[in-house]
């Protein structure tokens, strides 16, 4: 029998469930594929090893490795006229192998299951004493869930606390580069062929693709770095416990996102943290919506890892201060609080303010956190619906040989005022030539964003321009292919930032950048344009939930 494997040890001499997990970035990179090679791996070494569950997707690859494996049969449920398959957590338990492979970890089981989430069944399969290894993607984390919705623009549904991930006996990354990603995807290995256009025009542009992949090696480094210290001790000596994280919290809106940067706080730093919630002594009682807003926050804090606390104290800021010098806090993260008048924070600071006015020594994290209104998000929804009314009569300009940055500003700046008395047409070129002097807009990922403001100017105007030859005097070492010209009116300046990032992230899209430089002309490019766009940001995006596997 050749070397044994770092799991494989930890089976033989383990008394309790041993947990490993395949972790991934995205569907497709191999996760299911690596369980099954285990599994094979740890029989052919003598050990009692059976599917739980395994999700092939109709994948040959999948459904070819998973043979020669023994199986429990899942368990067949009809839900709302829906025939159903859900793992058979009762006939593991009764079967009791040594290892059991159980896929989709986030998943979530059908009502009246006996545990709501699959990663609850796997909790109760390792109390048992069975050893289990299984796959999950790095967004369904409970402490991304803000930043995955943010960074990639889809809102994940089925999460798991932090904890698990945590708490695993190993994890192993699987990792692919992006190219190596989209080639499978192409050729049909993750989705059938009639679903790969669909996918690589929505979910798997690279972009949101290198996001996630980063998301998920900064969580492995971030866990490999905790469990150092654990086994090292002595090599943190020097910082002591100055580096605990603590987040005061309330049932407040905003507490949910709170609690999530300061899990991912505490991740970076590789240190426990503790979530406390102070009751003014001076508050009679909560109503009962707040109550139970309270106790879905403090259960969330749990789950997403921390030690909670409920205290009680008149003075909430000097509360959390004791607490934090008592336990070596080393960090105190807070919610910002809300904006009022000068006047009644002078005669009654907030507790964020109360906190950085007596930290002596601590670091105080505000952040903002707060959940825009539909009148604050209103601003943003109109500049990206007035984007989308600019794409079909957006002007595009190709070139087939390589132009100069002078010629290619003249000729957009050109497109869009076209029609416009010359006087004009003279302004607009010097708002984007005076913004140019400021500083270059060219940007590491080929794209150049040349833009300006105009007075009295009645409604934002852009041009792009595709050199499939480049710009020829573009700054050293960032070439330059695509072009976004972009003028707005000088009296609304924030709708011109929003123009620019809306437009700016649309076309980094590389498969987008791709496309475009193969255009036929002008017609195809603003078709491609105006497609792309509505393919990934429909009516239905934003609640667009993350793909299945």
């Amino acid at each position: 029998m050749g070397s044994e494997t770092p799991f494989l040890q930890l089976i033989r001499r383990a008394e309790r469930g041993r947990h490993k997990i395949y972790l991934g970035y995205c569907p497709g990179v191999g996760k299911t594929c690596r369980m099954l090679e285990e599994g094979h791996r740890l029989r052919a070494e003598g050990i009692d090893v059976v599917v739980g569950l395994v999700e092939t997707h109709g994948r040959e690859g999948t459904t070819r490795l998973a043979e020669g494996l023994p199986a429990i049969a899942p368990r067949v449920v009809d839900y709302k006229d829906i025939r159903l398959e859900e793992m058979d957590l009762d006939a593991i338990l009764e079967r009791h192998p040594q290892v059991v492979l159980v896929d989709e970890l986030a998943h979530t089981n059908v009502p009246g299951s006996r545990n709501g989430k699959r990663w609850e069944d796997v909790e109760e399969l390792l109390s048992a004493g069975i050893h289990v290894v299984t796959t999950v993607n790095i967004q369904h984390l409970e402490s991304l869930y803000d930043t995955v919705g943010t960074l990639v623009g889809v809102r994940v549904r089925e999460r798991l606390p932090d904890s698990v991930i945590l708490e695993a006996d190993e994890v192993v990354n699987v990792d692919l580069s992006e190219e190596d990603l989209l080639q499978r995807l192409r050729e049909g290995r993750i989705y059938p062929g009639e679903r790969v256009p669909q996918a690589l025009a929505n979910y798997f542009q690279t972009a949101r693709l290198e996001r996630l992949r980063e998301l998920a090696l900064r969580e492995l480094a971030q866990r490999l770095d905790r469990r150092r210290r654990e086994v090292h001790p002595e090599e943190d000596a020097p910082t002591g416990l100055s580096d605990l994280v603590m987040v005061g919290i309330s049932g407040k809106s905003g507490s949910e996102r709170l609690l999530r940067h300061a899990s991912r706080l505490a991740g970076r730093l590789a240190r426990d943290w503790y979530a406390v919630h102070v009751e003014p002594e001076d508050v009679l009682s909560e109503d009962a919506r707040e109550r139970r807003e309270l106790s879905d926050t403090l259960t969330l804090a749990g789950r997403l890892g921390a030690t909670v606390f409920r205290l009680k104290g008149r003075d909430v800021a000097g509360t959390l201060l004791s607490f934090a010098r008592e336990y070596g806090v080393g960090y105190v993260v807070v919610g910002r609080p809300s904006r009022k008048p000068w006047w009644r924070r002078l005669l009654r600071p907030s507790v964020a303010e109360d906190l950085v006015r007596r930290a002596n020594g601590l670091t105080v994290d505000v952040a903002d956190v707060t959940v825009p209104d539909s009148g604050n998000a209103a601003p943003a929804a109109r500049a990206l619906e007035d984007f989308e009314q600019l794409l079909p009569s957006m002007e595009v300009q190709l070139w087939n040989r390589p132009v100069t940055r002078e010629e290619v500003v003249d000729s957009l700046v050109r497109n869009c005022i076209e029609g416009d008395d010359p006087l004009r047409m003279w302004e607009a070129l010097e708002a984007v030539r005076e913004r140019e002097a400021q500083g270059s807009t060219f940007l590491p990922d080929g794209i150049a964003i040349p833009h300006g403001r105009l007075g009295n100017l009645q409604a934002p105007r852009c041009a792009i321009g595709v050199a499939r030859e480049g710009i020829s005097d573009a700054p050293a070492g960032l070439p330059v292919d695509l072009v976004f010209l972009l003028l707005t009116p000088k009296e609304n300046p924030k709708l011109h930032l929003k123009l620019m990032s809306a437009g700016t992230r649309f076309l980094r899209d590389r498969e987008l950048r791709r496309r475009l430089l193969m255009a036929e002309g002008p017609e195809s490019a603003r078709e491609i344009l105006t497609t792309w766009w509505a393919s990934s940001h429909g009516p239905n995006r934003t609640s667009r939930e993350m793909p299945k596997p």
